[in-house]
């Protein structure tokens, strides 16, 4: 039997994640990425238990339990330091199972690439999807150095797909969701602090711990789109935040400038009608971009890549049914994820005084009344497992 082969476009998180999935199904893969090298876009990323499920299945999901560095309390605080409610990193494991984790998107991204052959992921490769395919036709994908034929092609190239707008021209794509974002990592600060969020009016700010000892701070604002600071980046900061509660301070004086990276956040908030066409399935932001409001962005993607591969059984010849599937499976769930994220979105982007202090009160009383209240709003995600076996957490790994 012929073995059927998988082109990639795009190696971001999710891209490679499939590629390593379908690799273990017994695909031939080739990653194609537009950059000359492997430099993840962003600074840091959020594993939640779903994802880290997902990731078993490729026996990466204790690699990336190992490097959880939130131990103990955090919580939501307001700009003056007032805690609004307290969160424990163990009653978020015991609840979802399975820790939150934090790490730099180069160290997953080196993760991912270790369960790939090698030479698997070609770089400096611009691609172009020239034909869909179909049953009884391969589809196509054109580079500078030739073509590549395959039984199959993953979108996996963000949240301005080309080969999205190849599948589907007429849709409007992702929409501006009214702010924009920051992020750095810096070593630790010389003070200690406990991780937290902070919400202000328009404005919320965020310092996590990565198990390497750096410290990955991020914050967002309201703000018109396509804008940037006058000066630099870590200036602007500067002045949103520079009066803030500790450590925001601390993680501002050790920013350099250049290290600032600011992205405005879109979300699709009008579905695809499907997360597939032809021979080509989308996954990850290039299918459902999503708000950063509740750290599934990257989560989402995982999942997707593991439920396409568990659907694409090696032998298929038409993989028409399988991409059905995987729509079937995939579009409710990241369109009801995207929906969530945005009215998360709304409520951290609050700018009149009396709903934010409406909304600090609300959340300080359930923070007093119901501790465990604020979990909830993760349920139905962070409890998701994949359709397919994987190792249990700690298990003997596979030989």
């Amino acid at each position: 039997m012929q073995q059927p082969r998988a082109v990639v476009i795009g190696a971001g998180v999710g891209g490679l994640t499939a590629a390593a999935a379908l690799h273990r199904r017994g695909w031939s893969i080739t990653v194609l990425e537009r950059a000359a090298r492997l430099e993840p876009v962003g600074a840091g990323i959020s594993l939640s238990a779903n994802s880290q499920r997902a990731l078993d299945a490729i026996d990466l999901g204790d690699d990336v339990r190992a490097l959880a560095a939130w131990q103990g309390g955090g919580g939501l605080r307001t700009p003056g330091g007032r805690w609004l409610s307290r969160m424990d990193s163990a009653t978020m494991a015991e609840r979802f199972g399975g820790p939150l984790v934090l790490l730099h998107r180069a160290t997953l991204v080196d993760l991912l690439v270790s369960r790939l052959p090698q030479g698997a992921v070609r770089t400096g490769t611009a691609a172009r999807l020239a034909d869909p395919g179909a049953a009884g036709r391969p589809a196509r994908v054109a580079t500078e150095d030739g073509d590549h034929e395959a039984d199959l092609v993953i979108g996996a190239d963000g949240i301005d797909s080309a080969v999205r707008r190849a599948l589907f021209p007429d849709h409007p794509g992702p929409r501006y969701a009214g702010f924009t974002t920051w992020r750095v990592v810096i070593p630790a600060p010389d003070r200690p602090f406990e991780p937290h969020e902070t919400w202000g009016r328009g404005r919320i700010w965020g310092t996590q711990p990565l198990k390497d000892g750096r410290v990955y701070a991020y914050a967002a604002a309201v703000a018109p789109p396509g804008g940037r600071a006058p000066d630099d980046e870590r200036s602007a900061l500067l002045r949103l935040y520079g009066d803030w509660h500790r450590p925001v301070p601390d993680v501002l004086a050790a920013v350099a400038p250049p290290d600032v990276l600011r992205h405005d956040i879109r979300y699709m908030a009008e579905p695809l009608p499907a997360y597939h066409r032809g021979r080509v399935a989308l996954l990850g932001d290039a299918a459902h971009a999503m708000a950063p409001t509740m750290g599934q962005g990257g989560n989402q993607a995982i999942e997707d890549a593991v439920v396409l591969a568990h659907h694409l059984a090696p032998g298929i010849a038409d993989p028409s049914a399988a991409l059905a599937a995987y729509t079937r499976d995939r579009l409710p769930r990241t369109m009801d994820v995207v929906r969530r994220s945005a009215r998360t979105a709304r409520m951290i982007t609050l700018t009149s005084a009396p709903a934010v202090a409406l909304r600090d009160a609300a959340i300080a009383a359930v923070g007093r009344l119901a501790p465990g209240l604020a979990l909830r709003s993760f349920d139905g995600i962070a409890d998701w497992s994949p359709p397919t076996s994987t190792y249990p957490a700690g298990a003997q790994r596979k030989a």
